[in-house]
Order: C-alpha cells, then structure tokens, then sequence
C-alpha cells in the first residue's frame, strides 16, 4: 500500500503558532510515501521559515485558501491529494487509513472527522459544537481525494471562500463519485477561541455564503443554515444533560455568529 504516493497539501498565511506542529505530525505518518507541499499566502511571521525545514516545495500563491489549495495540487505527484489546514494535527495512521479506504474500490474521497483542541471556556463550546456535526454528509467535507478525479471535478472553486469545502463535496457526489468516512480523529488546534473573535470569523466568510454559494447549492444552503438541521433536539437534549453549560455557551455563541453574518446578507 505505501507505493501510492499521497501529496499532501498545506496552505498557509501567518502560520507559525502551529505550523510546525502541523508538519512535524505529517513527518511522523506510518506511511512512507508522502510528497510535502505546503503554499503561502504573503506572511509576514516565520511561516516559510518553518515550511522550509520540512520541505522544498514551499510555494507563494494567492489570494485565498481555494487558489492556494489548486495551485498546490498542481504541484502535486502524487495519485492522491490529502488537502488540509495548517493548524490540523494528523494521527500517525491518518494517511495509511485513507489510503486503505481509498484501495477498497468503495470511495473516491474521504472525510477525516475532527476534534477540536485548545485552552478556554470558547474553545471547549467549539469543541462541544463540533461533536453534533459528526457524520453529518451536509457539513462535514471530504479533504481527501484521488487526484484524477479531484482534477476532473475542476478541484476547488476559487470564487468562493469558506463553504468552498462543502461545495467541492457536493460535486464529487453530484459526479457520481463516492465519498467514505474515516474513523481516525484529526485535532484540530482552535488555540483560544474569544467570542468575538469567532463571530468576526464568521462575519469574513458570510459573504461568500450568502451571495455565492446560497445560489450555487440553494438546497444544501437552506439544510445548512437551519439550526434544528445541524442541532437535532434529541441531541441537544442528550448533550445538554451532560454538559449544560457548554449548551449555553453554544447557544451564546451561535447567536453572537449569527448575527456577526446576517449584516453580511445582501439587501
């Protein structure tokens, strides 16, 4: 199985809080044959200087995360693409198991589920957020991709900056093509999540979601954006009994998002 080379790529802009980190848990895959990419975005903080001592294939390019992400499967050699963030940390078996999954015949692309990591009371509400959404086909998204078909698909549309995950997804399925779950958990580091430093976040990425992509995919849109779609009350009422106040904050939270996005909506 570790004769199929995997490219993985990292996009990055002022990454050096967990760059390292980030890389060093790509060296240590139990899977030999990886080809390191990694493509900055214009920082300004150590970034390349970190890339550097991992890899020769650090590359400049721009503007956003999309363009970035294609640029680098340009690059790329290998026969598949694991594309993801630089403030992920990957388990040791991460490529081995999607390779594997990859080899059955039974999926062209695969979801890496994720935990999120960090200090705070915000960043433990993000954490608690994220566990409603596992197994959810309509918001997790698949980072893992044979690179015949991700090129077939035309890769990510660099038009759009932040749901351009799910629509990526939503064409591979749309295509016919089969995307599968693995069962290894990536770490996700949130570092220490400020509220409204989360809802400033979610208010840079609403425009492309709400003019764009609300259009592109008005159906998923429309499931996406419903809180009982992505909150079902048997869970709330299940993880709310647990941990009530996590359930407070999360509600907080997503108010606070809320509204942060909402003045991005066209008139």
């Amino acid at each position: 199985m570790d004769n199929c080379p995997v490219s993985v790529i990292i996009p990055t802009r002022n990454s050096s809080r967990t760059l390292e980190a980030c890389l060093e848990s790509i060296k240590n895959q139990n899977y030999k044959n990886i080809e390191l990419i990694v493509v900055d975005n214009n920082s300004i903080d150590d970034t390349k200087k970190i890339a550097k001592k991992y890899t020769d294939k650090v590359f400049d390019h721009g503007p956003e995360r999309s363009a970035q992400r294609n640029f680098g499967a340009k690059q790329a050699n290998g026969e598949y693409l694991l594309i993801h963030d630089s403030d992920i940390y990957f388990d040791p078996d991460s490529v081995k198991e999607c390779v594997g999954l990859a080899q059955t015949g039974k999926c062209d692309a695969v979801i890496l589920p994720e935990k999120s990591v960090g200090v705070g009371f915000w960043t433990k509400v993000k954490a608690f957020e994220r566990s409603f959404y596992l197994g959810n086909d309509y918001i997790e998204a698949a980072r893992f991709f044979r690179k015949s078909i991700y090129e077939k698909i035309g890769g990510y549309d660099e038009n759009l900056t932040g749901p351009e995950d799910w629509d990526l997804s939503i064409r591979i399925r749309g295509a016919g093509y089969k995307i599968c779950r693995a069962k290894i958990f990536l770490h996700h580091d949130e570092g220490k999540i400020n509220l409204f430093g989360s809802s400033k976040k979610k208010k840079y990425y609403a425009k492309d979601m709400f003019e764009k992509y609300s259009k592109k995919h008005p159906e998923y849109f429309r499931k996406q954006m419903n809180f009982f779609f992505r909150f079902p009350p048997d869970k709330i009422i299940e993880k709310g009994l647990r941990h009530p106040i996590l359930l407070v904050g999360m509600f907080i939270m997503k108010s606070t998002e809320l509204y942060s996005s909402k003045i991005q909506r066209p008139l």
